[in-house]
């Protein structure tokens, strides 16, 4: 794992925000051996139907979710025993970086991915006047062209993997980029992510990834995804 990806998972192993008693069941125990816990969802698990629905939310945060904070607790733990004092180890070192990756990949963007959407009720898929919405008009011209662009390369994403707005700190631009599997974003800054794993949507859209596509921007939190951009373009 590259340095910059192993200082984005210590980092956000120790911001990471303690279960509400309601989620609290799935989540884990904050100890030595599990320093990664489940986000608490910032809404009920119904709150953005009908774009999405209750069956898939649950299962999405409390199964799958779960699995990845479980497997890389286990692989860090894994990980922390082995010293390296022999050729064996440094061998062992090597393979856990794979679950290291993947499982810490699915933690961090699923964790982006909780607070990337919001109920319409509270402004889901509302695009306000600001700083976002004049960056995402001068980049692509206006947020339907933004739209066409990345649901079509997050479409076309091959198995599974991840559709990013992301900000180019390099450019000074809003740039679409995406991810194979679980691999975080480490190029950008993420904006707003979309998970285009079959858990994410197949319960309610099947195999028709544009209806998924076209339905999670109603539930886009924008309020969420103006505070990352003007956090990563200070």
């Amino acid at each position: 794992m590259s340095a910059p990806a192993r200082t984005m998972l210590a980092s956000f192993g120790r911001s990471i925000v303690r279960p509400s008693l309601a989620n609290r069941r799935f989540a884990l125990s904050a100890t030595a051996a599990n320093i990664h816990t489940l986000p608490e969802l910032p809404y009920a698990y119904n709150a953005l139907e009908p774009h999405i629905c209750e069956e898939i939310m649950t299962l999405h945060h409390t199964k799958h979710h779960q699995t990845y904070v479980n497997g890389l607790n286990a692989a860090e733990e894994q990980y922390s025993k082995l010293t390296a004092q022999s050729l064996g180890e440094v061998k062992e070192k090597i393979a856990l970086q794979t679950a290291l990756k993947f499982n810490g990949g699915g933690h961090i963007n699923h964790s982006l991915f909780w607070k990337n959407l919001a109920p319409e009720s509270e402004d889901g898929g509302k695009l306000q006047d600001g700083p976002l919405k004049s960056a995402i008009e001068k980049d692509f011209g206006s947020l339907d062209a933004l739209k066409k662009e990345l649901n079509g390369k997050t479409a076309a994403v091959q198995g599974s993997g991840w559709g990013w707005l992301g900000y180019n700190k390099s450019s000074k631009k809003l740039e679409i980029v995406t991810t194979a599997n679980q691999d975080p974003l480490l190029s950008h800054a993420p904006i707003l992510g979309i998970d285009i794993w079959e858990h994410a949507f197949y319960i309610q859209y099947k195999n028709v990834k544009p209806d998924y596509l076209n339905a999670i921007w109603n539930v886009i939190n924008f309020k969420e995804a103006e505070k990352r951009f003007l956090e990563a373009s200070k």
